[in-house]
């Protein structure tokens, strides 16, 4: 937590915009990041990550101030986000230990190379099979680190339906890993046959 949040959330309540957008810069990272874990696209993030700060704005004084701030703007995050996945019906985010899927770095550097692009899109087809709730879950859970009890206060779930959900999502994720892995093993094999097959 920044040093200086108490003091802007005081300023912010008291009807400050330069405080409100203090937070706003504080916050506009992981803010970022979690939609666009969630919904894979770097404009669809920026127009979630907009629309929640918006959101937090026009709530601030419904803010219990016992509650981490950036635990209440990220459950607020997650919430758009999952309406948003119900619409179009996809999401795309990543798992602590599983091959993932980085938010777009814009500092110059090299591009992710071919193994890495596929391996990201095999995890984007993998995590298109849980529900948004359990993303929603994951992402809070492994990139940001929150505690199954903010993860259950942020979603409206309890603590044992967090736990559960992360597991099974951890199952059908190692599963559907293990699953692809075979095929492009297979895959890989008929491939090499037919190059080195004597030609008649």
């Amino acid at each position: 937590m920044n040093e200086n949040e108490p003091k802007w959330l005081d300023q912010a309540l008291k009807g400050n915009p330069e405080a409100f957008s203090s937070l706003v810069q504080a916050y506009q990272t992981p803010v970022f990041n979690l939609c666009y874990r969630m919904l894979g696209d770097g404009y669809e993030a920026e127009d979630a990550a907009q629309e929640t700060f918006l959101r937090a704005y026009e709530n601030l004084s419904r803010y219990d101030r016992q509650r981490p701030f950036s635990t209440w703007l990220l459950s607020i995050a997650a919430h758009y986000c999952i309406d948003q996945i119900r619409k179009r019906r996809m999401i795309l985010i990543s798992l602590d230990g599983e091959p993932f899927l980085d938010p777009p770095d814009h500092a110059p550097g090299p591009e992710p190379t071919l193994s890495q692009r596929e391996e990201q899109r095999r995890v984007q087809q993998l995590l298109a099979r849980l529900s948004p709730q359990d993303r929603a879950a994951v992402v809070m859970r492994y990139w940001h680190e929150l505690s199954y009890e903010e993860i259950a206060a942020s979603l409206s779930l309890t603590v044992s339906a967090v736990k559960s959900r992360l597991h099974r999502a951890r199952q059908m994720l190692a599963e559907g890993w293990s699953e692809q892995e075979t095929k492009l093993y297979a895959s890989e094999r008929t491939r090499n046959e037919r190059t080195h097959s004597p030609a008649f």
